[in-house]
């Protein structure tokens, strides 16, 4: 198993919960409905640790889980289809926008249905993380329901817009297309 000792670390609300421990920390990010929870239950090995739902939307709080001592990972809320409240969509916000001043920020994955392809919104959170220093890393989730030539051609197309640097894949949670390869790139990101 790669990662043994991974486990849920806690839900932060507010700057003032962050883990203040030191270490390298990689956000995991994408549209409600992109699949990401499933991606980091994929990555990770284990089955529930990050809660799927049927609804788009779930995750309200910043999670984190620690792999190692000094690794972690943030599981942030969806964006495109979250149902929340105004006043509680604002403090996602300010809660993310807050999270480039934090040192231990390495990296992003960033999860994208491949049938949707690369949205204005996307575009903007790597612009984003990329201004902050951190590394990208893009999975074309959900490709199991796109034949072999349709795949091909979406990571192509993810290829030619994407800015120098950032790296990306063909992923599936549902049938493990890609999970070692994203394995990979998430040590070398926390690991850098």
């Amino acid at each position: 198993m790669q990662f043994p000792n991974v486990r849920f670390l806690l839900s932060v609300a507010n700057q003032q919960q962050f883990p203040q421990d030191p270490g390298r920390e990689v956000a995991f990010a994408g549209r409600s409905n992109a699949g990401k929870s499933s991606a980091i239950n994929s990555i990770l090995q284990r089955n529930g640790l990050a809660r799927t739902s049927k609804t788009p939307g779930r995750t309200r709080l910043l999670n984190f889980f620690e792999i190692e001592a000094g690794q972690r990972i943030v599981d942030l809320p969806g964006y495109g289809y979250a149902t929340a409240p105004p006043p509680e969509r604002k403090q996602w916000t300010e809660l993310i926008n807050s999270l480039p001043r934090r040192e231990f920020f390495k990296g992003l994955f960033l999860i994208i249905d491949i049938r949707r392809g690369i949205k204005v919104e996307d575009g903007q959170l790597i612009e984003w993380a990329l201004a902050s220093g951190w590394q990208v890393h893009l999975l074309l989730a959900k490709c199991d329901k796109l034949n072999q030539r349709d795949r091909s051609v979406a990571l192509k197309e993810a290829q030619e817009v994407l800015p120098e640097g950032v790296t990306v894949q063909l992923f599936s949670a549902h049938n493990g297309i890609g999970i070692e390869p994203a394995q990979k790139r998430l040590l070398e990101m926390l690991r850098s």
